[in-house]
């Protein structure tokens, strides 16, 4: 006898169909011998005056139904299971009307599909595949120094790639950035429409020090959206880089912004393949890790709550755009519960943040507030203002 399994785990998805009325001995037999036609791992039928309940994990298209047709057609009483055979058709019904399961040696599985599914070995396998293959070969050094060169908790106006460069190897644990994408928009007075060669050239120097200046295991996170208008994948070019200078890929989250503003005919073409336009209402953060995909740190330093920690790790951060722009004078703001969720889940209290695209400070403020220490800086002097005024305010 084959043992039944237990009812009270997620292994089953439940359905229970009513009764009109009780069935006859006939009929209750014949619900008998449909579900001993099924392993009870795959379908469990129980019946009682008043209902019929399935505990359904797996079962083949169309094979309930024949089974019902199959079995109760062979019935020398065909009409005295009018009732089984009514039941029996709602509960396939029924069984057709679920639209949530996946497919599995020919069988829908209904049940436990989605539940993360332990690896045995993982380690050994992911040692085997060559896991961060890429990285494999990097020089980074895990001797850690002190900050010197500019001083701590500081905003520093300056071209970042000449700032960054006074800084020791080794000795800031998250860079979160995002590079100014306003080439062609002049919005700041300032070199920003150079060609594309050049702002790569130098965009990359930049980013090359912050690798430089990462200790072993810190994490570098950069905001950036696609230069639409150019058709250049940004994201993807700054990705390929880091992946050059040895930088191991952690992850990428995907900041929906919920901007839906864009007109469909701004554009390429209007009801037509000939040139449709691709809209996207977030941007992306692509995630690095220097050296290794763990970085330690002191317990008591962590500050992310439980629910936080299982809301973040989902990598599509629903948050609005910064509604403050108008008011610091800065047209790519991002809002300061991205720059928390960031610091809280990558990094620990007590940790040095830098920024060398820093704006008008919001990565400063909320690591001063969130007890990080920080370095931003910026080629701005009037955005080099505003941070330190917001800081000085402690204020939004």
């Amino acid at each position: 006898m084959v043992p039944t399994p237990d009812l009270q785990n997620d292994r089953y998805r439940v359905i229970v169909v009513p009764l009109a009325a009780p069935l006859s001995p006939e009929g209750s037999a014949l619900i008998g011998r449909i579900g001993a036609g099924f392993s009870p791992q795959d379908l469990l039928l129980s019946l009682t005056d008043t209902s019929l309940t399935c505990h359904l994990h797996a079962l083949s298209p169309n094979l309930l139904r024949d089974r019902i047709q199959m079995i109760s057609a062979a019935s020398p009483r065909p009409g005295s299971l009018a009732g089984a055979v009514a039941v029996l058709g709602g509960l396939a019904d029924a069984v057709d009307r679920q639209t949530s399961y996946t497919i599995h040696d020919g069988k829908r599985v209904y049940a436990g599909f989605t539940a993360e599914r332990k690896v045995i070995g993982r380690s050994e396998k992911v040692q085997r595949r060559g896991g961060c293959y890429y990285a494999g070969d990097h020089q980074f050094s895990r001797e850690e120094n002190r900050l010197s060169g500019v001083p701590v908790d500081s905003i520093v106006c300056g071209d970042s790639e000449e700032v960054l460069s006074r800084l020791p190897d080794n000795c800031v644990d998250l860079v979160l950035t995002s590079p100014p994408y306003n080439f062609g928009l002049s919005y700041h007075e300032g070199d920003d429409g150079r060609h594309w060669d050049a702002y790569f050239s130098k965009l990359f120097s930049i980013l090359d020090q912050c690798v430089r200046v990462l200790k072993f295991g810190g994490r570098c996170l950069v905001n950036i959206q696609p230069l639409f208008s150019d058709n250049i994948p940004t994201h993807h070019l700054i990705s390929q880089h880091l992946l050059l200078r040895r930088m191991i890929w952690k992850g990428e989250i995907l900041w929906e912004k919920n901007n839906y503003n864009c007109k469909y005919t701004a554009w390429g073409s209007w009801k037509s393949p000939s040139a449709p336009y691709l809209k996207y209402t977030w941007e992306f953060i692509e995630v690095f890790s220097k050296g290794d995909l763990k970085k330690t740190g002191p317990k008591e330093g962590i500050d992310i709550t439980a629910d936080e920690f299982k809301a973040w790790v989902v990598a599509r951060w629903s948050i609005g755009p910064e509604r403050q722009m108008k008011r610091y004078n800065h047209p790519a703001m991002f809002p300061e519960e991205l720059v928390e969720r960031a610091l809280k889940l990558f990094s620990y209290q007590g940790d040095l943040v830098l920024d060398p695209f820093n704006g008008v400070g919001t990565t400063t403020l909320v690591a001063r507030r969130l007890q990080r220490r920080f370095i931003g800086v910026d080629l701005s002097p009037e955005y080099c203002a505003t941070a330190r005024e917001r800081l000085s305010n402690r204020g939004t």
